[in-house]
């Protein structure tokens, strides 16, 4: 893949960070094109193996060519030795912003943005990547004038994705003392720590609809860790229990993908999407 170092780069400002990162808006000396740095936390750096993991991991998901998912364009190395991902660099503010912003989604753009998310996660399991840590701050909304809802979903950070081939997930970077996933929205397997696969991310995508929709999230807890063991070991709660108007029939999509079985779940990206056109909630036109 050959290394691009950070002086390729003009750095401008810091934008974000997150528990395995600092992403910074950055200026391609060659190019001028603006760009997207996120430099991965320093713990990492001091162990190779997991470097090493990360940047495979990255390079599948520099396979991913879609509208609604951010590419990955190169992978580096600061001169301090601290892997970084360069992308593109999106105009737009995270789900999790716009839910702080305007509260939960209506169905005229929430339907719309939750179809954009599914085929994007469509798209990268064909090449066999999984996403793993789907949640709000990791979808974007960016312009699109030419849409209904002036709006498109983008899933950002498949740097941090896996293949499908690969084996158990809670174990793979325990020796840097990070965990990958986000505690609310992980599958009953993924905090199991077994193998996981495309139904894994179905799973993730469900408590995010949920939340997306009501604002709250489907399984109640003091604490993140409460929130999986209430996941173990008990049913999500009902949209309609908040939102009484809201279609049944979109709600029992919403709630097949939140089965604590993944054999209860829909099996694919694209049986989901299905079931959504079937629900009778998918604008029309089709986008």
């Amino acid at each position: 893949m050959g290394q691009v170092l950070v002086d390729r780069f003009e750095v401008a400002q810091r934008v974000g960070e997150g528990g395995m990162a600092v992403v910074y808006q950055a200026r391609e000396r060659d190019t001028g094109a603006v760009r997207a740095l996120k430099v991965l936390a320093p713990q990492l750096a001091d162990d190779e193996k997991a470097v090493e993991r990360l940047r495979r991991e990255a390079q599948l998901a520099m396979q991913l060519d879609h509208p609604n998912v951010c590419p990955i364009l190169y992978v580096g190395e600061t001169t301090e030795g601290f892997l970084f991902l360069v992308m593109p660099f999106l105009k737009g503010q995270s789900v999790a912003e716009a839910l702080d912003a305007r509260g939960a989604f209506d169905l005229s753009t929430g339907v719309p943005l939750l179809v954009d998310i599914a085929r994007g996660l469509e798209h990268a399991h064909r090449v066999h990547v999984l996403h793993r840590d789907l949640k709000p701050e990791n979808v974007m909304l960016v312009a699109a004038p030419e849409r209904p809802t002036g709006e498109r979903g983008v899933v950002m950070d498949f740097g941090l994705a896996k293949h499908m081939a690969s084996g158990a997930e809670l174990q793979k970077l325990t020796a840097t003392g990070i965990v990958l996933g986000t505690p609310e929205f992980m599958s009953p397997e993924q905090v199991r720590g077994e193998t996981l696969d495309e139904r894994s991310d179905l799973y993730a995508l469900g408590v995010l609809a949920f939340e997306l929709f009501t604002g709250e999230l489907p399984f109640q807890g003091r604490t993140p860790q409460d929130q999986m063991i209430a996941r173990l070991t008990k049913a999500p709660r009902a949209i309609r229990s908040i939102k009484p108007d809201f279609p049944i029939a979109l709600e029992t999509v919403i709630r097949t993908t939140l089965e604590s079985n993944p054999n209860d779940r829909y099996s694919t990206m694209a049986a989901f999407l299905a079931a959504l056109e079937e629900s009778g909630t998918v604008p029309r036109p089709s986008w």
